[in-house]
């Protein structure tokens, strides 16, 4: 049996993905993660990226593209803004949501994909169940899921098969 063994870093050295969230969907691994620009004056300044790879051979990464563009949330058509922390589920129904930090605005977009590598399309921002944004309330800075108080811009999406869905930001 030939011995299999991936090294770091496992991405070329250009590519800085941050805030990484590898998933198993199928049979392959998925990278997602805020997107650095080295020399950029500050961080997250780039488009989503995925990286993939067999879950038999971790050393042979893919490139799979630019998965969700900066421009696409409605709130940043002139891509100012940036986005960070990003984190993919698949949902019940089958297709993959892209939950992601929007700027340091306190909100979440959501974005949707039939693939796990995209491309995403901007599905709506993370609301309140009375349909205010999520993050927009004043004086709220806690969160209270579950008898727990979150307050991060890093996400978890739990999708357990007994209960409904959970995003702990």
């Amino acid at each position: 049996m030939e011995e299999k063994q991936a090294f770091n870093p496992f991405l070329p050295e250009y590519e800085y993905i941050p805030d990484g969230e590898p998933h198993v969907f199928g049979d392959r691994v998925y990278v997602y993660g805020s997107h650095d620009k080295f020399g950029a004056p500050m961080f997250c300044v780039n488009d989503y990226v995925c990286w993939s790879a067999s879950v038999d051979d971790l050393k042979s990464w893919s490139f799979e593209g630019v998965i969700y563009r900066k421009r696409q949330d409605p709130k940043n058509r002139l891509g100012l803004r940036l986005l960070f922390a990003p984190d993919v589920a698949r949902g019940k129904d089958g297709r993959y949501y892209l939950y992601y930090a929007f700027d340091f605005m306190g909100m979440m977009g959501v974005a949707v994909s039939d693939r796990p590598c995209g491309p995403f399309q901007f599905y709506g921002h993370v609301c309140y169940p009375e349909g205010e944004i999520w993050g927009r309330k004043k004086r709220m800075h806690f969160h209270l899921i579950r008898g727990y108080l979150w307050m991060t811009m890093e996400k978890y999406i739990c999708i357990p098969d007994f209960i409904r869905p959970y995003l702990l930001s």
